[in-house]
């Protein structure tokens, strides 16, 4: 097989594979299940599915909280943190953006309050929102909390920017922001959304957010070891844990990410289960605090009627899944952590899920949610490996043979240059082309793998993501550009080197 044919395939596997990684992360379980094998939710059968997992997949760590009603299942930790503690039912971790559902309950206790209305524009209590484009003051506080204000990553990426150190610097940095679509049109998740509307909180209550956080809604729910920090270096371990790679994990640090409101809450399993308790009473705590009406948290789980095809609710995604079941849920996702909340309101079932592998590769929580799922419909659980277990290995093989054929086309680029000898210059240029689209695969995979997740990235993110799909396309780039530079050389020697007898090589 020639080298262009085969480092056009590396680059098409690049996009594949990212298309595929992003179509299987589950929010929820997917598949249907076969037979109802009598299992039951209790906290034998959660913890030893979760430590078959542990097990199978050797995940490092994990924290794990299931609910029923006002009763809590089972609350524990599984595994070891990044730093070698022991995980417990109290250890403190990130949990990403299930932090959203917690900013949607502080603005909409503002609205029971009568200090904020849903359908009025943002700017009328937050005059300090200004963006570029003018439609910004038709965005409503409703629009804000369901992910449809013309906000997107893709006119205002804000992971590939400076980071902020307040939500005050948050907001102003959005000055020079253009919308994508008009207020109320569509669906894009983006978390300066919920910068702003944890803002909005600080500014009409006149606290700071955290402090907010704190009073109102974790200390009510008795989420004593809960709270909202501003940026990722003022989590434990400064967010600190793990990444998958052919089949092993490696740990990893945090880069410096600001979280205020949208994805900064550090939580415990113990908290979690408080959480979802309240989730599915209606705002009331498991002791009898309310921390808001039912009818408000009833709307929180609702999506909005306009646009209508949209699932986001407020910090919480609503809709039914393969076997027919109501599932109301959001997943949570660092480069280094993952957590899923879910809840089941047939059953009246809440599930919540901390582990510390990052985003994409390390689906863990998901797939460990998926199993409890399962188990909550009394069908005994599979273990489900996370699919980089396996796609790892062949992303592993296509790096060998990228760099191998490299190899072999830089030892015969003097033949090549060669069999070009008497062609047109453009000719053989055009020959050469196919070999830049492996380097500027390399060059924009972050935004290649942004692309399809309506998401702006960028290739450290990439690596951190997926790092074997960073190797393999850092591998196809540097065996496409050497053979570019070998093949460049081989044609300058060949065709002006003095004295340098011509000799016919069949095509």
């Amino acid at each position: 097989m020639k080298l262009t044919s085969v480092l056009g395939t590396v680059t098409a596997a690049i996009g594949l594979a990212g298309a595929l990684t992003f179509g299987v992360v589950p929010v929820a379980s997917a598949a249907a299940p076969s037979s109802s094998s009598g299992a039951v939710l209790d906290a034998r059968s959660v913890d030893r599915f979760v430590e078959d997992y542990v097990k199978q997949t050797g995940l490092p760590g994990a924290v794990v909280a299931v609910t029923k009603g006002e009763r809590v299942v089972h609350t524990a930790g599984y595994g070891h943190t990044a730093s070698g503690r022991d995980m417990t039912e109290r250890t403190r971790l990130p949990v990403a953006s299930l932090s959203k559902a917690m900013t949607a309950l502080a603005v909409m206790q503002l609205v029971e309050a009568s200090e904020v209305e849903l359908d009025r524009p943002v700017v009328r209590y937050l005059p300090e929102f200004v963006m570029a484009d003018g439609r910004h003051r038709e965005i409503t506080v409703r629009q804000l909390l369901t992910q449809t204000s013309g906000m997107d990553d893709f006119a205002y990426p804000d992971l590939t920017r400076a980071q902020p150190h307040t939500l005050e610097e948050a907001v102003a940095a959005m000055r020079g922001a253009p919308l994508s679509a008009d207020p109320g049109s569509r669906y894009r998740y983006h978390n300066p959304n919920y910068f702003v509307a944890a803002r909005l909180v600080e500014v009409v209550s006149g606290r700071p957010f955290a402090d907010y956080l704190s009073a109102e809604v974790f200390r009510p729910l008795g989420m004593t070891d809960t709270v909202s920090v501003d940026s990722t270096t003022e989590m434990p371990d400064g967010a600190r844990g793990y990444v998958r790679a052919y089949g092993t994990v490696v740990a990893r640090s945090h880069p410096r990410w600001f979280t205020a409101g949208g994805h900064g809450v550090v939580t415990t399993a113990d908290d979690l289960a408080r959480w979802l308790v309240a989730q599915n009473n209606g705002g009331v705590s498991a002791e009898g605090r309310r921390v808001a009406t039912a009818r408000t948290v009833a709307l929180t789980h609702t999506p909005p009627s306009v646009p209508a095809d949209t699932e986001y609710a407020m910090g919480w995604l609503r809709h039914r899944d393969d076997t027919g079941t109501e599932v109301i849920q959001h997943n949570g996702q660092l480069l280094t952590h993952n957590a899923t909340a879910t809840l089941l309101p047939d059953s009246g079932v809440g599930i919540a899920v901390v582990t510390n592998t990052g985003m994409l590769a390390g689906d863990d929580a998901a797939l460990i949610t998926s199993g409890l799922v399962d188990l909550a419909r009394g069908v005994e659980p599979e273990v489900e490996k996370p699919f980089s277990m396996t796609a790892d290995w062949v992303l592993a093989a296509l790096t060998v043979a990228a760099v191998g054929l490299g190899a072999r086309g830089v030892l015969r680029a003097g033949v090549w240059a060669r069999r070009r000898e008497g062609r047109a210059w453009w000719w053989t240029v055009l020959r050469l082309l196919p070999l830049t689209l492996p380097v500027l695969a390399f060059a924009q995979l972050g935004s290649l793998l942004g692309l399809l997740m309506f998401r702006a990235g960028t290739l450290e993110q990439a690596a951190y993501a997926w790092p074997a799909l960073a190797v393999l396309a850092a591998g196809g780039a540097l065996a496409a550009g050497a053979v570019v530079v070998a093949r460049g050389v081989a044609l300058v020697r060949w065709g002006r080197g003095p004295g340098r007898e011509r000799v016919a090589v069949p095509d």
